[in-house]
């Protein structure tokens, strides 16, 4: 697979995300074939594998360090920091944003334990803590570096001008953002800005969250999601927006069948060639679908059908912003007025 550039890594232009595996999408994979996909995927030549404290609550990190611990020295492994459960009230653990300096580090400590090794590749901040300055959360990132115990410092879901003002503390390496063809806020301001700086941008969701590999092909399959699954809650997946996100969605599957591979295929062919320096990391919990996305290294699409495409879905078809209000206001990424 061609490689690009992660920081200083080098990596697949197609990486894993793990967080399928364990949190999110309803009942996750019975261990065995979690890892079962995992060992698949670094057997196909994967080499670089996103996880983070969130996902699970740590149980992700546990997997990861498990199952691919022995084979640390063969890819790129990632982690996040700034967003995790902590216990409640009543024992139960729920997600917080804590960007505080001390919970980073210790935050760090607990990702080294599960993931069973002495050093994370690159260390993204989940989310910007909004209570804390982005230096502040950043310097403290910085230190982990200066101590040998990550070795590139990485931000999810922040605009362009959040991305610069932690870059003045330290050289960041790489930026997630959701980023697909019907998620397109990267362009407007941070995927040039990631450019500028020489750091990658890392395509999560690169298939809409399934919706461009067909995984939601009407509205019963999207009543039927499990009562877990985080798309129940996303205004894309509900009444008057899913309507008008299926009515493009045949139009979508025959540009596929046009180009010769499947929707996710092409979802995932339409990243690599809008920008050398995005990495998409499609996650999944099925061997087929990841032999499948890593496939689409090999797509190439005819310029005249990048077109079709991207006039087919856009800021303006695409219904319904990615999250319900209270989710989208953690976020400090640029938006369209759509929500895209």
């Amino acid at each position: 697979m061609e490689q690009r550039a992660l920081g200083q890594f080098r990596v697949g232009a197609i990486g894993v995300g793990c967080m399928n595996l364990s949190h999110a999408y309803g009942q996750p994979p019975a261990r065995a074939d979690a890892a079962r996909l995992l060992l698949h995927a670094l057997d196909l030549g994967v080499n670089h594998f996103d996880t983070a404290a969130l996902y699970g609550f740590g149980a992700n990190e546990e997997l990861v360090g498990e199952v691919l611990g022995a084979h640390r020295s063969r890819f790129t492994l990632v982690s996040k920091c700034g967003m995790q459960g902590v216990p409640g009230p009543d024992g139960a653990k729920r997600r917080v944003i804590d960007g505080r300096p001390e919970t980073i580090r210790q935050t760090c400590e607990d990702a080294l334990r599960r993931l069973r090794t002495d050093v994370i590749d690159l260390y993204y901040l989940h989310r910007w803590d909004k209570a804390v300055p982005i230096e502040d959360s950043v310097g403290a990132m910085a230190e982990l570096k200066r101590a040998g115990k990550i070795r590139a410092i990485g931000l999810s879901e922040v605009s362009a001008a959040t991305l610069r003002r932690a870059h003045s503390v330290h050289p960041i390496a790489a930026v997630q953002s959701e980023y697909s063809l019907w998620s397109r806020h990267p362009e407007l301001g941070v995927l040039e800005a990631c450019r500028e700086l020489g750091a990658a941008l890392v395509a999560f969701s690169p298939v809409g969250r399934g919706f461009l590999a067909g995984a939601i092909p009407d509205a019963r399959a999207a009543a039927a999601l499990a009562p877990g699954d985080l798309r129940r809650a996303m205004p894309r997946f509900q009444g008057e927006h899913l309507a008008a996100n299926l009515r493009w969605l045949a139009a979508y599957e025959a540009l596929a069948k046009e180009a010769g591979c499947t929707p996710a295929q092409l979802a995932l062919a339409w990243l690599l060639q809008k920008a050398p320096h995005i990495v998409p990391i499609p996650g999944t919990t099925k061997v087929a679908h990841l032999e499948e996305n890593l496939a689409a290294a090999e797509v190439t699409l005819p310029a005249d059908l990048v077109g079709r495409v991207e006039a087919l879905v856009n800021a303006d078809t695409v219904s319904g912003g990615r999250y319900a209000p209270a989710t989208q206001a953690e976020i400090d990424t640029e938006t369209y007025p759509s929500g895209l």
